[in-house]
């Protein structure tokens, strides 16, 4: 038989209706009674009714999560960490793929705010007043990105292209090129930025190159535009973009890493199976998304308690796309 609330509070030695509010407005117990109850609940496998839930306290339990394209890897493996700690913390996910398309974010937003308690927007491309439409439809964190005011989980994307800058200086590169991702993104206009002033201040040329969509396609399409650039070395917007650009490179005869360094962002796992492997920027991918759902879960159960989430960092990977120039 399955368990029931009266079983769980039997166990953890309170009273069915302190159970009750564990479940349904956990910042009303206590935090050492709720996690007696939390971990009763778990010993006895208790499920609780989200449907009644849902009708005695106005929430569901849910969480929704916005990408761009979960068809990138990066974006896969951040709801990877997020589905995980949200299944951890009794959460069930909605997930929604606005496929790299602003207008579809806010849309997919307010479709899920009826259906959820708070948003996970993942590196989202709305502009700041769409954003803040968004965080009043429900609570909101965001994924790398910067708006005041609405709580984010960010990425040091500054100090990850500084790591690149700093290894193509030693590597003796002198004009390097940045491959730009779309405009509507913020971390590319933070790693284009980025690019810019670390070159500038180590006495290297920055040369900016397009700006195309991220993808192995949009990377391809690159290829023609990094070689009349007359760069020795590009530093790319994110992994996809950088494995494609250098399939069609190695595709026209040129010599990957000895006439060109390519430099990604990201790490994701198809970086390190390429042929040459991938020199990249690591993000900690599934500890962002576990991160923003102890974020939301914490703006939701205690909101009155919230500290600042710290920004993740990020780290140069040196693999066989990076050499000596010429």
């Amino acid at each position: 038989m399955d368990a029931t609330i009266r079983d769980v509070a039997s166990a953890s030695g309170v009273s069915a209706s302190t159970v009750s509010r564990t479940f349904g407005r956990p910042d009303k117990v206590d935090e050492h009674t709720r996690e007696r109850i939390l971990r009763a609940a778990e010993a006895l496998d208790y499920q609780p009714n989200r449907a009644a839930q849902s009708l005695i306290t106005g929430r569901t339990g849910n969480i929704g999560i916005v990408v761009p394209d979960l068809v990138n890897p990066f974006f896969s493996s951040v709801v990877k960490g997020a589905q995980t700690r949200a299944h951890e913390l009794g959460h069930p996910v909605l997930l929604a793929d606005s496929d790299e398309d602003p207008s579809a974010e806010l849309k997919l937003g307010r479709t899920l705010a009826r259906q959820v308690d708070g948003l996970i927007l993942c590196s989202p491309r709305m502009n700041e007043l769409e954003l803040r439409e968004a965080q009043r439809l429900c609570p909101v964190v965001l994924v790398n990105r910067r708006v005041a005011g609405i709580p984010a989980i960010t990425i040091d994307n500054a100090g990850g292209i500084h790591q690149a800058v700093t290894h193509l200086r030693a590597l003796g590169h002198r004009r390097v090129g940045y491959v730009a991702g779309p405009v509507t993104s913020y971390s590319n206009v933070e790693r284009q930025d980025a690019t810019a002033h670390h070159l500038d201040t180590a006495g290297m040329a920055y040369v900016l190159i397009g700006s195309f969509d991220p993808s192995f396609e949009g990377g391809s399409d690159a290829a023609d535009e990094v070689l009349l650039a007359d760069v020795s070395a590009v530093i790319v917007y994110n992994d996809v973009m950088a494995i494609g650009l250098v399939s069609r490179l190695t595709a026209y005869g040129v010599a990957i890493p000895a006439e060109l360094s390519v430099i990604g962002f990201d790490d994701i796992p198809f970086s390190s199976m390429i042929t040459p492997s991938l020199t990249t920027v690591r993000i900690p991918r599934e500890q962002a998304g576990r991160a923003a759902v102890d974020h939301l879960h914490a703006l939701l159960t205690r909101p009155g308690d919230i500290e600042p989430s710290p920004e993740l960092s990020t780290e140069l990977v040196v693999r066989g796309t990076s050499a000596r120039a010429r």
